[in-house]
């Protein structure tokens, strides 16, 4: 006789305060109304028994409002620096975006930290070149390269003939994406950070969405939109979710990482330097604030296979070399020797769909020889922000409709990527190294073409002309 009455008080005098208790308390009342049936039909508990229908209905239509779908007219997948900037960028024109991060931010993120002065023209443009100047970093002038052979070339990234000083910065991708991350989120209509993309929501062939759980709750939730970026780098979802997801060992890097205190002879250039360790790949030393460093080395996935390279053996190994032994010699690393993959951008592959756009390394965006992606992911997310602003005015979110950001990208980074594939393969023969390297060196006519074309502010035409290097190289 009392149950009834008892589940009504207890359904009625509870207001829960969030979507758990919600749930909570539609479980019990479910359990409660169940019971409550078996005894609806004796005398004297119909009138308890339809209130406490009643309640229980209202629960269950609380709980559905608490887990309904969620729509935007964009879902970025993924808070690095292509992912912020698109989202930052899909804000300017005036679409309502969703943001989606793994991780909680401030994250760390393996990397060699470098930016090119590429990049920091759309941080001018976003308002956030201030808020970069505010946080650690090292302003980098130049680079050094040195050969097999140990003979080096210093080139200012600013040519002779150029109006404007050119410059690079190398910040911790601790500090660099959260800059970005935090001025997206402010930016961004939503932004959940914690939350593992599952899969992709498609209709047909057509992504319409994305469904995942929350890491530390394990809620499940899902998202719907009219277009999805996957800014989720290497191993990304949505890349894998539409059968894109594809690593040529040929066009794909292995990198370590590892912080150092005390290397000697740092200046305001970073370093890139040509091993007999690491050959055909590279040693790096990238000078950062306070007389840290970030040192690395980096090698085609194919030769590591081939060669069955030890990564940490050969990190270690070039920084005892004897070029470096005694700048090294004092210097203590901070942390573990780290691993991560680098798509490379050395050949063109689809970046697109219906209704989805990929981004950043998700794309394989990276830099061939030198290994720098920051500055085209920060571009690739610009331009596919201003793509998807099209597509939804044009209300065409088809492949097709979407076909301007993959043309568009390619045009315009395309002929660098190419460029930088081609010193990629002459690094991988010794005698030519050397010879480039040391011509860098002794010619200045040499230097200023290799820093016009780190500019970019060298002819697309003539970087794509075998002829150009056949002439640097016997000038």
């Amino acid at each position: 006789m009392i149950l009834p009455f008892l589940c009504e008080c207890k359904i009625q005098s509870f207001q829960p305060e969030n979507k758990h208790q919600v749930k909570g308390l539609a479980d019990f009342g479910k359990s409660c109304y169940h019971l409550a049936c078996k005894i609806m039909l004796q005398p004297g508990h119909r009138r308890a028994s339809d209130r406490l229908r009643i309640s229980t209905a209202k629960i269950f239509e609380e709980e559905n409002l608490n887990t309904r779908r969620e729509e935007y007219d964009v879902i970025v997948v993924g808070g690095g620096p292509a992912g912020a900037t698109a989202t930052l960028y899909c804000a300017r024109h005036g679409l309502k975006t969703l943001l989606l991060d793994k991780s909680k931010f401030p994250r760390d993120k393996i990397c060699g930290d470098a930016i090119s002065g590429k990049g920091l023209r759309f941080l001018r443009e976003l308002g956030l070149e201030q808020d970069l100047q505010l946080v650690p970093k090292m302003k980098a002038r130049g680079i050094i390269f040195s050969a097999p052979n140990g003979k080096a070339a210093s080139i200012s990234f600013t040519p002779p003939q150029s109006k404007r000083l050119v410059h690079g910065y190398v910040c911790r991708r601790l500090v660099f994406d959260n800059v970005l991350f935090r001025a997206a989120r402010q930016a961004a209509a939503a932004c959940v950070e914690d939350f593992i993309v599952e899969q992709l929501r498609t209709e047909g062939e057509t992504v319409v969405g994305v469904a995942g759980r929350e890491r530390g709750s394990g809620m499940q939730r899902e998202f719907s939109a009219k277009i999805v970026l996957g800014a989720d780098g290497f191993d990304s979802v949505v890349a894998r979710g539409m059968g894109l997801y594809e690593h040529d060992s040929r066009h794909w890097c292995v990198a370590t990482r590892c912080y150092y205190r005390g290397v000697s002879e740092l200046t305001d250039y970073i370093e890139i330097h040509f091993v007999e360790d690491v050959l055909p790949g590279y040693f790096w030393i990238f000078p950062l604030e306070d007389g840290l460093a970030n040192v690395g080395i980096g090698i085609l996935h194919s030769e590591i296979r081939k060669r069955k390279i030890n990564l940490r053996a050969a990190h270690l190994a070039a920084t005892q070399s004897p070029h470096f032994k005694k700048r090294f010699a004092q210097a203590q690393p901070l942390e573990d020797i780290r691993g991560w993959n680098l798509p490379l951008g050395s050949k063109r592959r689809p970046i697109h769909g219906h209704g989805f756009m990929l981004l950043g390394d998700a794309a394989g965006l990276i830099d061939p020889f030198s290994g720098e992606g920051i500055s085209n992911a920060i571009y690739s997310g610009h331009l596919a922000a201003q793509v998807a602003a099209h597509a939804c005015t044009a209300g065409d979110y088809s492949a097709a409709g979407l076909q301007e950001y993959a043309d568009s990208l390619w045009q315009a980074i395309g002929p660098e990527l190419q460029t930088s594939f081609m010193l990629q393969r002459i690094g991988r023969i010794r005698p030519l190294l050397n010879l480039v390297i040391g011509k860098a060196a002794k010619s200045i006519e040499v230097a200023q073409w290799i820093s016009s074309m780190m500019a970019n502010e060298a002819p697309k035409e003539a970087l794509a002309s075998p002829l150009t290097y056949l002439r640097l190289l016997f000038t």
